[in-house]
């Protein structure tokens, strides 16, 4: 299983590179790698980067595979697929639960369904704190084709496997935070 960290989105709303920005001395991105890192089932960390931003990112060290669709977290996702089956999440979730990352894939690869997603409640999805088949690229080429590039409706159409939120345990609910502006910076900061 590969763990696909999407590091392509531009940070409009934080005011530059956020992914690079540094946190104690370290890039915001290198908290999520390290805790994605330590769930057992994860075999390989990869990065899924904009052409603008790939240089930069290879040199953390892991390997970058470049998304040329530039059509948001879809295309960060048919990127990733290309290499295999999938946990992915975005690149400004620094406090990823590693016992919910192995909870997600366990539950994926039982489910033998396409993709297994977070869902909250009120039907809120989690897709980029998921798992995905590479058979899933196939359908996301062909919305991509039609110019639909909404990855929940792409989700909701396959019958995945939902995993519900509420029932699961409250502190991997931290794991699906994350930083949007320099203020939730404060979060990380403090531990």
């Amino acid at each position: 299983m590969i763990g696909a960290v999407l590091a392509g989105g531009r940070g409009r709303r934080f005011g530059g590179d956020k992914l690079l920005y540094k946190i104690n001395g370290r890039p915001l991105i290198l908290y999520t790698i390290e805790r994605l890192e330590t769930a057992k089932r994860i075999d390989e960390v990869i990065l899924v980067a904009s052409k603008n931003n790939a240089e930069k990112l290879k040199r953390l060290g892991y390997r970058v595979v470049v998304d040329n669709l530039l059509i948001g977290p879809m295309g960060g996702v048919y990127t990733a697929l290309s290499l295999g089956d999938a946990f992915v999440v975005a690149g400004d979730m620094p406090l990823l639960v590693p016992e919910f990352v192995d909870y997600i894939i366990e539950e994926f690869e039982n489910s033998g369904k396409i993709a297994c997603v977070p869902r909250w409640e009120n039907g809120y999805l989690e897709p980029l704190h998921a798992a995905y088949s590479r058979a899933f690229r196939e359908i996301l080429g062909e919305k991509i084709k039609t110019g639909n590039y909404a990855l929940n409706r792409a989700i909701r159409e396959v019958n995945p496997c939902y995993l519900p939120i509420e029932s699961l345990p409250g502190e991997w609910r931290e794991s699906f935070f994350n930083v949007n502006t320099r203020e939730d910076l404060g979060r990380i900061q403090k531990g």
